[in-house]
């Protein structure tokens, strides 16, 4: 590709390194960032770019978010592209696809209904269709900008609010605010709008510990859970505030989160958080989500200072000569100008053969681990009804049940299929594996 000696830039979101990051502090409550190209990945390279500040246009949503169509005429090579995720519109059923979860989920919400996720326009009508139940607003968390912008204004109490009241005041899918705030126009800051993030990470969200392209997307790609509160009124435990259930990268494996989870104290004062109790086992089961940053941070990409960005969104020419990543969020299998970067490091090697061939050992592997969950809660579920085994035998075998769990789910749920750190995917599904064979072990006694 011919390079421009002077172009237009209205790309706002650009490739970063850690090295070079610029802080510009604190706004609102808000980390901020000034962002530099890293220069030589792909075939556009710092010289092409020019960072620029533009004034943001006046806001027409009605809590003074600026949305996508307010920022088109100034970046509509963005609003463009933003619009194309529309196109990654189906929604694979995984209930369907593997039918042994329906069984491990017994008693919880995925048990009815779990799905692919498709792109960004689809968030808010998803989470409204959805058959598993939401009676809480929490549920919003990472579906619209109007809703963390809600909780910013308004505090903590917006997540206990009822979800039906709630969700007519979005008015956008995650859009331009949820990653930029009010200031997609000045030099592609970066802005973490979810308070849990700051809550949580503390100094690590704006110290340059994680690259903010990744921090940007890891506000609502990670594992996190709700926290467990109690209803006075109801006599029962309910559950209020999103959280991450971590500080650090380094507290950010699958292990540390697990004894997070089995050290936090419930509202009824007993000891380790539940998502939810197995009517069949009377297990109190964890629920993974989709732990997408806290796989990748561990994995050799991350170490190589690579990022969200660099992978799933391109830098592209258009005619005029404006440089801008596109924001339709790929795959690098789906798009050229990603998949050559990969040769930056991988030189000629079939990229697209490498990937599947990892993608299909992992999924091999946990339908595997996947169907021996399901027998080691057959047994288990047949062992409580049967009532010849002692409490504390059961207690043993529902505690290993809850980790093998965690670690199959860890993994199922990530949405690379074992692509973003096909290390640590499989370390999940041995140690499942590996626990599974022990609670087994424990019933036979």
């Amino acid at each position: 590709m011919e390079k421009k000696t002077i172009v237009k830039i209205i790309c706002v979101v650009v490739i970063v390194a850690v090295a070079t990051l610029l802080l510009s502090g604190l706004l609102n409550g808000d980390t901020m960032y000034h962002l530099q190209n890293r220069g030589d990945l792909g075939p556009l390279t710092r010289e092409d770019l020019n960072l620029v500040t533009v004034a943001a246009p006046a806001a027409t949503s009605k809590d003074g978010t600026i949305n996508a169509q307010d920022w088109s005429e100034t970046f509509p090579y963005i609003a463009m592209t933003m619009k194309a995720n529309a196109d990654n519109a189906e929604a694979e059923d995984y209930l369907e696809q593997d039918p042994y979860l329906v069984n491990i989920y017994e008693g919880y919400g995925f048990a009815k209904d779990y799905k692919a996720a498709r792109g960004h326009e689809f968030t808010l009508e998803d989470v409204a269709k959805t058959a598993r139940p939401h009676a809480n607003a929490n549920c919003l968390t990472c579906k619209s900008p109007n809703f963390a912008k809600l909780v910013q204004e308004q505090g903590e109490g917006v997540y206990t609010m009822k979800f039906d009241e709630i969700l007519p005041l979005m008015e956008e899918n995650i859009s331009c605010y949820t990653c930029h705030g009010n200031n997609a126009g000045n030099k592609g800051e970066l802005t973490v709008t979810h308070t849990y993030v700051n809550k949580a990470l503390g100094q690590n969200v704006y110290n340059g510990t994680i690259d903010p392209s990744t921090l940007s997307c890891g506000q609502c790609h990670i594992e996190y859970y709700f926290v467990p509160g109690y209803n006075a009124e109801e006599q029962k435990i309910t559950y209020t505030e999103t959280m991450m259930p971590y500080s650090s990268v380094e507290t950010m494996t699958p292990g540390a989160i697990l004894e997070y989870y089995n050290t936090l104290q419930m509202p009824d004062g007993t000891v380790g958080f539940y998502d939810w109790i197995q009517p069949s086992t009377g297990t109190r089961m964890l629920k993974a989500q989709h732990p997408e940053m806290e796989t990748y941070l561990s994995s050799k990409h991350a170490a190589a200072g690579l990022n969200c960005a660099d992978c799933h969104m391109a830098m592209e020419m258009a005619d005029d000569g404006t440089v801008y990543h596109s924001h339709e969020l790929v795959s690098p299998l789906d798009n050229e100008t990603l998949l050559a970067n990969c040769a930056s490091c991988h030189g000629d090697a079939n990229m697209v053969q490498a990937v599947h061939r990892i993608q299909e050992q992992v999924t091999t592997r946990e339908t595997e681990v996947g169907n021996k969950l399901s027998a080691l809660k057959d047994a288990l579920a047949a062992a409580v009804e049967a009532g010849q085994l002692p409490e504390t035998q059961l207690d043993q075998v529902r505690s290993t049940y809850r980790a093998a769990q965690w670690y199959f789910d860890f993994c199922y749920v990530e949405n690379s299929e074992g692509f973003h750190n096909a290390q640590l995917a499989n370390e999940c599904l041995d140690t499942a594996d590996g626990l599974i064979d022990e609670a087994m072990a424990l019933l036979a006694r």
